[in-house]
This record gives structure tokens, sequence and C-alpha cells, in this order.
């Protein structure tokens, strides 16, 4: 990565082992030539193994000897030589301890400025326009930089050394609040918007890589009104604490968490609620809380003069991308909002916050944005001249990949592509990639899936650069996205297991997937089980009401008498009005009713059961979420209703359906059915991978969206392991529809070398 203090680090680290020579970046990482006595060269090889910059990332140390006629009397760092294949751009990082000490400082000349950075922190993608990743191909061109500030930049032993986001008070971005299209002159801007968020004011808040929405969040009244504003009843809200000792105060939170939301990224982190203390309409029949802490001195700042955290969430209308632009901005948010704190730095690159949870099996990434993306996935088992590829990503939690030899850079989290603005961003953010990385792809890889967008545009580019095209299976794609992650699990021919669990994907068979087990690795796969599929009435229909699932998988158990099995009371009533002649029809003959295999309606129909969302839910996976939530409490203390193992890996449900309507009948508590579900789901999926068996296949990867429940993911990998099984699970890039694209290129990849003809 370029702008993470790399080269200092090696004149510095020259400075105190007496070696001279040089240091450059250039077009596959950092270059240094060394001159020294043999123990000072080992100590410099040390120093530089374990006491890289807070930023940096050493993938390989590559050794040669050199020879020179004439040695060098001192150590220089060198122009650099621009920017390749082993050079990235860095995300943005969270303001450290240096700095913040500094704005704490009232003797200090950045007392208090929100813009303060060095180069362990501050602005990287968001403000990049083009590269090498110098002030002028940044919007900090927009300032110059006064004298005290450029004595820091141009010195190697100052923590400021090429830092090119350098700021002060005098030459620097500046701070104003505005209200009602007027700025408020005379006023503190930090301590004025304080005063308007304890008083239960609502303000847009322009934060690293976009606008963020602010609000106390110990204001119920405050919290519901900007849930009428923002046309989001029940979706969680993110949230922000002013430190760790104040996050202490709401969730509980481990020393691995702690690490994990200090780390520079400053994530949203999911952690475990404590009662009370919140208003409680910021997640809704969750027991989780997604905190993050401040990641810029500006919210260092604010967070300081608040009693309470504060919700913080993305500064947009609905579903449309968040605002990045001050005119734009007032104009759209000005509804939403009492007020905006806000500045004149521009942002370049729109970047959402990122979202993390801790796992039994490690830190699992929800959202990859701000402070992970754009930093590359390194995949060593591909050749630094292997074809380029572009890979398009899916239709939900889109992203996009650039595979460019063993690094796959993979974009921030764009959005939901049918939203017709977040798709206009989609395809604006991949042409400044192209752009950023001047890349020009040898393959385009895109999802089968023939009404995707994504896909759509992908066959466009693909004939704009004349490259080849590849279609990727939408789970094949996933398998090969977690198995990327995993340089070492086996050679990349090596086939595994994998178990694949999601919403939607387009199947080979024309049905829609969702509940796969595969077996595979990048250039093939095989399904070998699943889920038995069932009807989807009315099609993407039944993905926002868990009503017509329940009635599709009882229909599959019990046939056209399945409301015989359903006793009288609420449900049932429910049902029966729901219940038509037309809806008879579609589930006999199957009319815009395709079949499904999807584990993500299977958990919407238990949710139904449960009276949970089962008119309709107001966001993707509010059903199955609060049913996690339910069954928690209940999992030690359970057994898992019975499934049925078909054929030895198939999956059917028409016993666990007549034991939960059973409990229902018996007035069973829902938290207790929503555990006997889950249990019983993990159990049946672990009784098939018994029944595969094989000394080759012993490992088994883990994807796909329904991965987000925790239950399911911590409860299948330890079973797994339990078993002698090596699992793997995701971490760098996230198991849903988001880490799609980095499958996808490496799909592609595989595909191209394996049909391409031998010499």
């Amino acid at each position: 990565m370029q702008g993470v203090g790399f080269r200092p680090h090696v004149w510095q680290l020259a400075q105190r082992t007496a070696v001279a020579g040089s240091v450059r970046n250039d077009l596959n990482g950092v270059t240094i030539s060394a001159f020294g006595q043999a123990p000072a060269l080992d100590a410099f090889v040390r120093g530089l193994k374990d006491g890289a910059p807070r930023l940096a990332r050493i993938d390989m140390i590559e050794i040669e000897d050199i020879a020179s006629e004439t040695l060098p009397t001192d150590f220089r760092i060198l122009q650099s030589d621009g920017m390749g294949s082993g050079t990235g751009i860095q995300p943005d990082a969270a303001t450290c301890s240096d700095c913040l000490c500094e704005i704490a400082d009232p003797t200090d000349r950045r007392f208090g400025y929100a813009f303060a950075n060095c180069t362990q922190c501050g602005p990287r993608f968001s403000i990049i326009r083009h590269v090498p990743y110098d002030r002028d191909a940044t919007t900090m061109s927009d300032f110059d930089m006064c004298d005290a500030c450029r004595e820091e930049y141009e010195n190697p032993g100052d923590r400021r050394f090429h830092a090119q986001p350098i700021a002060c008070p005098a030459c620097g971005p500046q701070l104003w609040f505005e209200a009602l299209g007027q700025r408020l002159d005379g006023v503190d801007p930090i301590v004025h918007a304080a005063e308007c968020l304890k008083a239960g004011q609502i303000l847009a808040i322009k934060g690293l890589g976009g606008f963020q929405i602010a609000v106390d969040a110990c204001n119920e009244s405050a919290i519901a009104e900007l849930r009428r504003k923002k046309r989001r009843p029940d979706k969680p809200f993110a949230l922000m604490a002013r430190d760790l000792a104040q996050l202490q105060e709401y969730c509980t939170i481990s020393k691995e968490e702690a690490a994990l939301i200090e780390m520079p990224a400053a994530p949203i982190l999911l952690l475990e609620a404590k009662p009370g203390g919140l208003a409680a309409n910021i997640a809704p029949h969750q027991d989780r809380l997604g905190f993050m802490l401040p990641n810029s001195p500006l919210h260092h700042l604010l967070m300081a003069r608040l009693e309470h955290p504060v919700v913080l969430t993305s500064g947009n209308i609905s579903d449309d991308p968040q605002e990045i632009d001050n005119t734009r901005a007032v104009t759209r948010l000005q509804e939403l909002v009492d007020g905006f704190l806000t500045h004149d730095r521009t942002i370049e690159n729109r970047v959402d916050d990122s979202v993390l949870r801790l796992d039994r099996p490690g830190p699992t990434v929800l959202r990859r944005a701000r402070g992970l993306a754009p930093a590359s996935v390194h995949c060593a088992f591909v050749s630094e001249t292997a074809p380029k590829v572009l890979a398009m990503g899916g239709e939900l939690k889109n992203t996009f990949c650039l595979l460019n030899g063993p690094d796959a850079i993979v974009s921030q989290h764009i959005g939901d592509l049918k939203n017709a603005t977040v798709f206009a961003d989609y395809k604006a953010t991949l042409r400044q990639f192209l752009s950023l990385y001047d890349f020009r792809p040898d393959i385009v890889a895109v999802d089968r899936h023939p009404q995707y967008l994504s896909s759509g545009y992908g066959r466009r580019l693909a004939d704009e650069f004349g490259a080849d095209l590849v279609e990727v299976q939408h789970h094949h794609a996933h398998l090969a996205s977690c198995l990327g992650e995993h340089a070492g699990a086996g050679e990349p021919g090596d086939e595994v297991l994998a178990i694949v669990l999601d919403g939607t994907g387009w199947g080979p068979d024309k049905t829609v997937w969702g509940g796969e087990i595969l077996k595979g690795n990048f250039s093939r796969y095989e399904r070998i089980g699943g889920l038995i599929p069932v009807r989807l009435p009315g099609g993407d229909a039944a993905a926002r009401e868990p009503w017509r699932n329940l009635m599709a998988q009882l229909h599959a158990s019990f046939g056209v008498e399945m409301m015989k099995e359903v006793k009288p009371g609420e449900l049932r009533t429910l049902l029966e009005g729901k219940q038509s002649a037309v809806l008879e029809k579609m589930l006999t003959d199957g009319v815009n009713s395709p079949l499904t295999s999807s584990a993500g309606r299977f958990f919407d129909a238990v949710a139904a059961a449960l009276r949970i969302c089962f008119d309709s839910q107001s966001f993707e996976g509010q059903a199955a979420m609060q049913l996690e939530c339910l069954a928690t409490p209940f999992l030690a203390e359970e057994e898992g209703y019975e499934i049925e193992i078909e054929n030895g890996t198939w999956l059917s449900f028409g016993t666990l359906w007549r034991s939960l309507l059973s409990d229902l009948e018996k007035q069973q508590s829902p938290g207790r059915i929503a555990a006997r579900v889950h249990l019983g789901f993990i159990d049946g999926l672990a009784r098939v991978l018994e029944n595969l068996g094989g000394e080759k296949d012993r490992t088994v990867v883990l994807s796909g969206g329904v991965f987000q429940n925790a239950l399911l993911l911590d409860g299948l990998s330890s079973r797994c392991s339990e078993r002698g099984l090596h699992v793997l699970t995701q971490s760098k890039v996230p198991p849903n529809d988001g880490g799609l694209a980095l499958g996808q290129a490496l799909v592609a990849l595989a595909k191209a070398q394996r049909n391409k003809p031998s010499r």
C-alpha cells in the first residue's frame, strides 16, 4: 500500500542501524537497496519484519544480494515509480493516538482541529482522484500547505512525512454549522452541534466517506421521528460511543471484540446488548447492538461534548446511496434533519461504514466498506502473469472485484442495484476503479442470472474491452469466495465440500437455488445435496412476505389437506385469510411459483409460523434476524426437531413441520420452537456431511448470506470440527453477496486457465 508511512519507517530504521542505500515505491511494492555490515543488515531486516507501521501489510519479503561499484554514504527516499499490481490504495483509517493527543492539547497548534491526521491515520481512499497517491492526486489539492505543515511534510524524520492529507487550522479544511440554508457565524460548530443533539434535534454530519445522520441514542421520540422521516420502521440503527468505557455501559464486550472495534478500520461491531439504558426503538426485537467508536477527529471532538452515545446512520433517502456533496446533501436531506455539521474537504469516493461480528470461528465481515476497502485480498496461488479479471458481483449487497495477479481488489459495499440511483453509482464507481488502477480486463465474470443488472452491464463491458465473458453460477462463486480467502488450505485444484445457504441464486436447472451442498473447486462444482425444493408462490414477492413461504412449506409437506394439520387458533385464522383458489393453483400447478431450495425462505416460513413478520418484512432478513434472537436463550437446554434425510444428502422438512405445529398446539414458547428449528437444521446438515465422508472431502466450506446467522455458523462449524473436518469460513469478505465478486473472479480465471490450449 502507498500512503502508510513505510518509506519513512525504512529511512528511520536505516538511521538506527547504520545502513546506507535507498527506498522507493515501485510497480510491485517497495524496493530497498541496503548496504552495511552483516550485523547491521540483519538488524535492518528484523526491523522491517517486526516494526512495520500501523497501516502497512507485508505479504512477502524477498532478499537478494546486490553489487555496486560505488557504495552510498547515506540513506535516501527516492521518488515513487507509480503503482502496479503489487501496490494498492489505502483505506481510510481512524485517528491514531498521537493525533488524538494533539487535538486534546491546548498548547498544540492542532488543538481542537477536526481534520488532524498523519501517515498513520486519516482519509485515504475517500479523497483520492487518481494515482500515484500524491497530494495533487487527492481532494486535498484544494488546500495549499502553510510553511509549518510543509516543514513536517518534507522531513523524513517526522511522522507527517509525505502525509498527503496533512493540514492545520491555518491552511486546511474548515468546519461550519448550517441550518435553514444559512451558515451560523460566531458559533463553535461542534459546540453548537452538541447542544442541538442534546435538545433532541436530528443532524447531518459530513464524515470520512459521506454524510451521516445523528440523533441522541437515549431520546426515543427523536429516534421515532427519524424512523418516520427516513421511512425505516424496523431496521436496526448503528451507534457511536465516545470511547470503550462508555460502550461498556450498554454492551458486553470481550477482549477480542475490543481489539476489533479499536482497529484502524473502526468498524461497526455487533455486540451483545445489556438491558436498559438506550432507547428501545434503536434495534427492535434484537439482542445485539451495532456500535462503533469515533473514526475521525471531528467525531472525537463531538462525542467528547455529549453525555450519551448517538445513533449514526447513513445520510441518505430510503435506499439511495449515501450523500457526499454539500449542495446535494442540503437539498436531499433538509426534510430529514434540523441542521448540518459540514466542511469544505471534498469526498471523492463514497464509502459507508463497515460492519463486523466476532463468531466462534473468528471475525465475520457483514459489510466491507470504510477502513477495509479497497485493500486487496491476497491470493498467493494466482500468478503475476495471469489474465486480468473484472468480476461484476451480484444484484444485492453488490461489490465488484478487479483480480490483478495475486491481488484481488474488492470494491467497497455499493448496495442493491435494483435502485436506479445505486445502479448509476455502481457504474460510476466501477469506471473510477478501472481508471485508478489503470485496469483493462482480459476476462469479465458475471452471475448466470439472466436478469441481473450487473450481468447485463458486464456483457457490455466485455464487448467494449474485447474481453472474454465467463458466466459463473451464484453458489459456485460463494464456494470460491471462501476458498479464495484461504490460500494455504490446499492446492487450488483440490476438491472440497461446501454448504452454501442463502436466499436466492439462479440454478442451471432454472430453479431458484439457496440451500446447496456442493463438491468442487475453483474450476468446477457438482451439486450433491441440499434442501429439497418447494414452491415459491409469487416469486420475488415471497422474499418480502413470509406467509407465502409458510404456505409453500405446508403444501409441500401435507399437500392440499395442509390446513387440517394446523389446529384452530391465531395461526390458522391468519392462514385461512390468505388461502384462496388462486394460491392453491399456484402451489399445485406451479403458476408463478418456481421451485426453490432456499434456506432463507425456509427460515422465513418458520418465522411466519411463529407470527413473526407474518404479512411482510420491511427489510431483507428481518424475519430471520428476529427468529435467531428468539432462539438464542434456549439453545443450551433444547434438542432439535428431527429432519428427514432422503437419499443420504437431501433435507426434507415434513417431520419438522408436524412437530412444530404440535408444539404450537401445546402452546410452547416461540423461543423454544425457534431453538428446536435451528438445532434440527444444524443436525440435519451435520448428518449429511457424515454420510458423504471421504478423505479427500475433509475440508468443508461454509458460505452464503444465511451464515450471517451466528447460531447456524457457530453451531455447524463446531459440529464439523468435532468430527475432525477442516472448516473454512469467511473473514476478509462477507459470506453474503458482498463477497460474491471475489469468487466470480477466481472461478472465471480457473476456467480460463483450464480451457487454455496446451502447447
